[in-house]
Order: C-alpha cells, then structure tokens, then sequence
C-alpha cells in the first residue's frame, strides 16, 4: 500500500493499523475461548473422622460401654460385667513375693452370674499355697453387686459392692469387705476406674483393712489389647494396735489381651512402694463369658444407638 501526502508518522502508523487489527481479533477470539470453558473451583477439603471403638458402643439393657462387659483391671471393679441371665467365670493366680524372701500364692474360681435390677452376684473359692508348696484351702465368698442407675445416668456410675468370706476354721474369722465402684471414659481410647473398700475381719485380731484401688487404660487394638497403670493403696490394722498402722502402696503396668470377645487375658505386675509393702504382687486372670442363646452375643447385646436421656 502506497501512502501519499502523508507524514512520516502517519505512514508508519497507517502500516501498523492492519497487525494491529490481527492482534484485537486475536485476543476477542481468545476471551471468548475463556468465557466458555467451565468454570474452575477452588479444591475441597474433606476431613474424615475416625471410626468410634466398638469396644465403647454402649450396649445391654443398661447401655453400657462394651470394654466394662469383661474385667478391665486386676483390683479395680467397674459397674456390672454381666447383664441379666448371663454367666462368666474367671481363674485367678495372685503372687506375693514378700521383702523376707518368701512368697505365697493364691488361687482363685470365680462364677459371675448377671441377676435383674442392675444387680450381679459372684462365687469365688480361694486355695492358698506357700512357698514350699504346701496347699490348703482358704475361704469361699460370695458378692454382690448392685448399680443404682444405667451408665451414663450417675456421674462416674458409682456401684455399691459387699462381700462376705466363709473362712475354713483352721485360717481363721471369717471377713466381709464393702466398696464403692466408680468408673468412666475418660477420652476416645482412655477408661478409668476407682474402688475405695472396708474389710473387716468377724474375729481373732479383727483386723482392718481400709484400701484405694485406681486403674487407668489405653486402647491400642479394638477389643484386642488394651495397656495401662494400676495402682494400690492399703492402710491396716489389729485391734489393740490402731494407733500402729501398716501402709503399703503398691505401683505397676496394666495389660489386657482378648483373644476372642467374650475372653480376655490379664496381666499385672504391681510393685512396693512402701516398706511394708511385698516387693511384688503379680496378677494372672483369664475370663470366659458364657453367654446365653444359640450363639454370638445375645440379643440383647445390639448396640444402642444413643444414650438415652
């Protein structure tokens, strides 16, 4: 194109306006290319929460967590471990090793039977062996156990608990012993628990015995394993020498192994803290739930939805 009469400024100007042009007709075609891809979004974020333990969906008539359906803690009960009509029974091997060098052993058959009205009654009988040995018979008990409300109702679900052992005349009077049981979830995973107890001996000495018992857990497998820290505080005494108490207290690690759900396999080793406490006094217990109807759980051990209010 030939420009004439023009200044040399508008030549160049006048030879631009055509890649000018291109360049407008260029950019038009890209914005409308843009307007019509779909929009973009910002990312979601989707944050998952964790599946609750079954072991503490509430279950039973009484709506309580699964984890108090078997013993969690050697000296510390928990609540009611069997609803109505159910039975279990347990083996129990406790070892004294005592500051002199000697040990006692003290073996253990338990019968818990679950009764109405937030109520279960144990059976126990108790055989004795020393260090050389030589086994004799103890005592044989019988407990009691009544809850006055379903869990969850009553902070910390106190329990009232008696019991009354049946001495062989040979051993000695024979014992009753009162508790009060308390226990609670404490967080997702951690479960607590805690017994004040009187015993009192019928005769001979009378002695007394006024005890702590705390136990606190950790889940580390679902229904499976299950650590913690048990802990025992004893204050005891004859009659004509009150004023002269002996104290031990008693420290150590917690482990619970269920090998199957209505099993569970105990493991705890306490430790003396105090000098009248024995170096160590060891737990070993295994329970067996027998539980009623043609197998698995009963029905009534579906889980409960939500706590009722």
């Amino acid at each position: 194109m030939k420009v004439v009469g023009s200044s040399p400024f508008q030549r160049v100007a006048l030879r631009c306006l055509p890649a000018l042009g291109f360049l407008a007709l260029g950019a038009l075609a890209g914005r409308a290319q843009s307007s019509n891809a779909p929009t973009q979004l910002p990312p979601v974020v989707v944050e998952g929460q964790r599946e609750p333990l079954q072991e503490e969906e509430l279950v039973g008539p009484y709506a309580q967590p699964e984890w108090t359906l078997q013993r969690r803690f050697s000296t510390t009960r928990i609540y009611l471990q069997q609803g109505p009509g159910d039975i279990g029974a347990e083996q129990w091997w406790r070892g004294d090793f005592l500051r002199d060098g000697t040990a006692e052993h003290l073996f253990s058959e338990e019968v818990e039977v679950g009764l109405p009205f937030r109520m279960q009654l144990d059976l126990y009988e108790n055989w004795i062996a020393d260090g050389y040995g030589h086994m004799r018979h103890h005592d044989v008990a019988t407990e009691l156990r009544w809850a006055p409300a379903d869990w969850g109702k009553i902070p910390l679900n106190p329990t009232l608990y008696g019991e009354w052992n049946f001495v062989d005349q040979s051993q000695g009077p024979d014992v009753f012993e009162l508790r009060l049981l308390l226990g609670e979830d404490l967080a997702p995973r951690w479960h607590w628990g805690l017994n004040g107890g009187w015993e009192q001996g019928t005769g001979g000495t009378r002695h007394t015995e006024l005890a702590w018992d705390q136990g606190i857990s950790y889940t580390v497998l679902d229904q499976r394993l299950d650590a913690g820290v048990e802990m025992v505080f004893r204050h005891e005494t004859d009659a004509g020498s009150r004023s002269q108490p002996q104290i031990s207290f008693l420290l150590g690690p917690s482990f619970q192994v269920r090998p199957w759900k209505n099993s569970h396999l105990d493991l705890v080793p306490l430790f003396g803290v105090t000098g009248a406490s024995p170096r160590a006094e060891v737990y070993l217990i295994f329970g067996f739930d027998f539980w009623p109807g043609e197998s698995g759980r009963p029905s009534h051990y579906a889980p409960v939805p939500l706590r009722p209010q």
